[in-house]
């Protein structure tokens, strides 16, 4: 029974249904800090009481909590039980193929498969398989789908037998919309209802995701970030994710935006804030009157950024626009009351009135301050105003090209003639979950086509367009506010509805454009309405990448070029003359008429009725049965993962680290991107050399992302993006290292081999911030597969981190202020780890030894970041699947 220590157990009546509650307003009369606390806080306070259990959870927790002392230096670890798990297609199959091995292994350990099942709910929505092959024509919709059927069969039976075979598994098929925006317009409830003992409980919605952009339902009040798949698994089954008590950082926002600035401006002056205060690692909860006038869709884009500015949330509290946001999107009436009756007596609802909450640390935002820019080329921090465009492009090209070589510019001849130069833009792309939810810059993206199309204005033919919206009701209400012929005619024909450019699905461009840029080493540009646009992410032909509004995109798409200045210069001739920026750019009152007479309710009710059914190619695919998979030895696929190769239910000591070589040693800002495999399959990568060794023709290869299931596909990718700069390979860009000590070069898979041959341990040198991005499990498990025991960063990203203790892998951080350079490394040492073995513990120092070629020693400390007692059971079991997996057969 729950031991309900505070007396906090409540009844609620809501729709004429009475619910058990867990007061934090009866908990604030016993701790007055209650009422002081940051609402997200409050949030995981009443998890606590709901969940106390005198072991996980326990009082002494719920004191902590409830009397949080702003940056008090003080680490307390606590158990976040989520209410649900998420899942998306690229992430998720990595997760059901582990659950599927770990179903064969529990067996072999002599339990029964059916312990291995998901204990919360569980839904996977496929949206990062549809890649961009057709475009610019009213068949490409069609035809990428084909494709993406063909391309994915295999993992498509796979998850249709993943969700016959676990209770608790739903899955959201191909076709339907981004995972993000389909939890936001129809699986997020804010108020969750579930039977807990024969009462009907309600407590707040929460969730983990296996995508970083989970954090974009923090903008309608639902408390959820994104965790690697590796932590996903390990909730489902029922295990707390452990954390330490963050600190909150208040953003206050004030105003209204200025005409003519939408919320993808908003965000990326959010995303450069941010950035610039530091919240890596901390929440970030907005509050004041500024929210007032702020549109959930916008609230929703900000908070989908968190992962750009570094926080593990960007959180909004549930007000009276959630209320609105939820009757809009087709919710139940009943949900609504529910949720506005539960939110307000818990003290976690939002008006003008409530007071300021006390936070770690604050700053502000004047909305009225805010201007249209865009950020790139490399980083979705770096801001750049749009009336410095152009100016800011120049110095990037000055900084970019060789100043000995004349300016470069390719003459194409394909049907009709252009030239390509520096600056062309050849993708302009309406992408990612971050602004296709938003109706005021997809409209606002409509209505410059419109108006473009009426002037005249045409789209050169170097440009690849696509609109891959977030969800199917984005083409509703696209079609009927009269503007899709207009993007149609402008090359922005629906492709798909899935995450496409943005993660790299951009497809491949014109064979003589790409040949074009190789041959003239050009700068060619992408323009996308993204959320990312790290180094080779996009397209392995565009080296300058920009985020931007959907308006924006639509208005580069016309220029062709990144080196024009929109307020001077004409963005093209027309027919009636030379066109300005401004003569297409529509003004908020006409947006604002597009969204009141074009975007509709029922449009919600009708696309998500059956959301999980799908189309034929989805029903009628043949799908495999029974509790256990059946594995395809020649499947390139889909693969038992090694993890539990000869595990026993005790698992071997843990011990120092003797003789370790440097496998990469990498500057800073190496992100997932540069880590985990991603994007296309080279023919002549250790990937694609398996691949036609498992006899997988070229044009099948399909893409890293698509093949997560299978171990030896991705072990061969990690470390292999084209824009990686090992620093052991000087002068090489790619997966490329030397093996040490003979210093022969070659890929860093091949090198992997070797030294596993040689019974050698390996390590990883890194710089600052050392897995930024997209938590990518994969950048774990593919790091662990390759033989690396440790890695030694100057800092860590939050999920990044903690993916690593999950597989097993030892991080480790420099003391402050000491670094590679700082301490005369090279990477060409052999490295010895001691205090591992004895007495482990989070943040214990360890001693390390780097011992070069000619007998030299350098000796040094790092600080252990295994941050809290349940991760260091992790690593004592090699890791959270063999822990947990031990834990279920034990209790048996």
């Amino acid at each position: 029974m729950h031991p309900n220590s505070f007396g906090t157990r409540s009844s609620l009546t809501s729709g004429g249904a009475t619910y058990t509650w867990f007061s934090l307003e009866t908990l604030r009369a016993q701790l007055p800090g209650v009422g002081r606390l940051p609402i997200s806080l409050r949030i995981l306070l009443e998890n606590l009481l709901r969940l106390e259990d005198g072991r996980a959870v326990t009082r002494d927790d719920i004191e902590a909590l409830a009397s949080w002392v702003p940056n008090s230096g003080e680490d307390r670890e606590i158990a976040f039980t989520p209410a649900r798990v998420l899942l998306q297609d690229f992430t998720g199959v990595p997760v059901v193929v582990d659950l599927a091995a770990m179903r064969d292994a529990i067996q072999a350990l002599g339990g029964s498969p059916s312990r291995i099942n998901p204990l919360q709910r569980v839904d996977l929505v496929i949206d990062h398989s549809v890649q961009v092959d057709n475009f610019g024509s009213s068949a490409a919709f069609g035809r990428n789908v084909e494709l993406e059927f063909e391309r994915n069969r295999e993992r498509y039976q796979f998850l249709r037998w993943g969700q016959q075979a676990f209770a608790n598994f739903r899955v959201v098929p191909p076709g339907t919309g981004i995972v993000h925006q389909v939890n936001l317009e129809y699986l997020a409830s804010v108020a969750f209802t579930r039977e807990v003992e024969g009462e009907m409980q309600v407590y707040p919605d929460t969730l983990v995701g296996t995508d970083s952009h989970t954090t974009m339902i923090n903008g309608l009040g639902v408390l959820g970030w994104g965790v690697g798949g590796i932590e996903a698994e390990a909730a489902m089954l029922g295990q707390p994710v452990a954390m330490l008590i963050p600190e909150v950082v208040g953003f206050k926002l004030t105003g209204k935006l200025p005409e003519g600035a939408t919320g993808t401006d908003l965000v990326l002056r959010v995303t450069e804030l941010l950035r610039a205060k530091g919240v890596v690692g901390k929440f970030v909860e907005f509050y004041g009157t500024g929210l007032s006038s702020l549109p959930l869709a916008a609230r929703a884009t900000i908070a989908n950024m968190a992962p750009e500015y570094g926080a593990t949330m960007g959180f909004f509290p549930v007000d009276e626009e959630t209320l609105n946001y939820l009757r809009f999107s087709g919710r139940e009436e009943s949900l609504v009351e529910l949720v506005e009756a539960y939110s307000k007596a818990q003290g976690i609802f939002r008006t003008d009135a409530t007071p300021d909450p006390v936070f770690s640390d604050t700053l502000s935002l004047d909305l009225s301050e805010v201007e249209p820019a865009m950020a790139g080329p490399k980083r979705p921090q770096d801001r750049i105003p749009l009336k410095s465009s152009k100016a800011n492009w120049d110095k990037m090209l000055a900084e970019a090209i060789d100043p000995t070589k004349a300016d470069a510019s390719v003459h194409i001849e394909s049907g009709v003639a252009f030239d390509l130069k520096h600056g062309s833009v050849v993708i302009a792309a309406i992408t990612s979950c971050t602004n296709t939810s938003n109706p005021e810059v997809m409209l606002g993206a409509g209505l410059v086509a419109r108006k473009a199309v009426e002037r005249g204005l045409k789209t050169p033919p170097w440009v690849k367009t696509s609109l891959a919206p977030g969800s199917q009701v984005v083409t509703d209400y696209l079609n009927a506010a009269g503007v899709t012929p207009y993007l149609d005619q402008l090359g922005f024909n629906l492709v798909g509805y899935g995450c496409t450019t943005c993660i790299g699905n951009s497809g491949p461009l014109d064979e003589k454009i790409t040949s074009a840029i190789k041959d003239g080493d050009l700068v060619a540009a992408a323009i996308l309405s993204g959320n990312r646009n790290f180094e080779g992410r996009v397209n392995p032909d565009t080296r300058a990448n920009y985020l931007a509004s959907p308006p924006l995109v639509v208005a580069y798409a016309l220029a062709g070029r990144m080196d024009f200045d929109p307020y001077n210069e004409p963005i093209g001739r027309g027919s009636d003359g030379d066109v300005y920026l401004r003569d297409i750019w529509p003004t908020q009152a006409e947006v604002n008429e597009a969204i009141r007479t074009s975007v509709r309710s029922e449009m919600f009710r009708e696309r998500y009725a059956e959301v999980f059914k799908g189309e034929e190619r989805w029903r009628n695919l043949e799908t495999p049965t029974g509790d256990l998979f059946k594995w395809d030895e020649w499947s390139t696929y889909i693969k038992k993962p090694p993890y539990f190769e000869g595990l026993t239910m005790t698992p071997a000591p843990i011990g120092d680290i003797k003789g370790a070589r440097v496998l990469a040693m990498v500057a800073d800002s190496v992100t997932t991107d540069h880590i985990s495999p991603a994007g296309n399959i080279s023919i002549n990568s250790p990937a694609g050399i398996y691949l036609r060794e498992m006899g997988v023709a070229r044009e099948d290869f399909n893409q890293y992302g698509a093949r997560r299931g299978h171990d030896e596909v991705m072990v061969r990718g990690t470390f292999a993006n084209i824009r990686l700069r090992n620093q052991l390979a000087p002068g090489t860009e790619g997966g490329v290292t030397q093996h040490l000590p003979d210093g022969d070069e070659m890929p860093i898979f091949d090198a992997s081999v070797r030294y596993r041959s040689e019974g050698v341990p390996l390590i990883i040198l890194a710089g600052k911030e050392y897995g930024t991005g997209s938590s990518r499990d994969w950048a774990a498990k593919g790091v662990n597969l390759l033989g690396v025991k440790a890695a030694i960063a100057e800092s860590y990203e939050r999920i990044h981190r903690s993916n690593l203790v999950g597989m097993g892998v030892l991080p480790l951080q420099y003391l402050p202020g000491q670094t590679r350079d700082s301490l005369g490394l090279s990477g060409r040492e052999s490295y010895a780890i001691e205090g591992v073995a004895a007495d482990l513990a989070p943040g214990k120092r360890l001693a390390v030894t780097a011992r070069a070629d000619d007998g030299a020693t350098t000796a040094f400390e790092v600080v252990c970041r295994i941050d809290t007692p349940v991760e260091l059971d992790y690593y004592k079991h090699g890791g959270i699947l063999q822990f947990v997996l031990r834990q279920l057969a034990s209790a048996e």
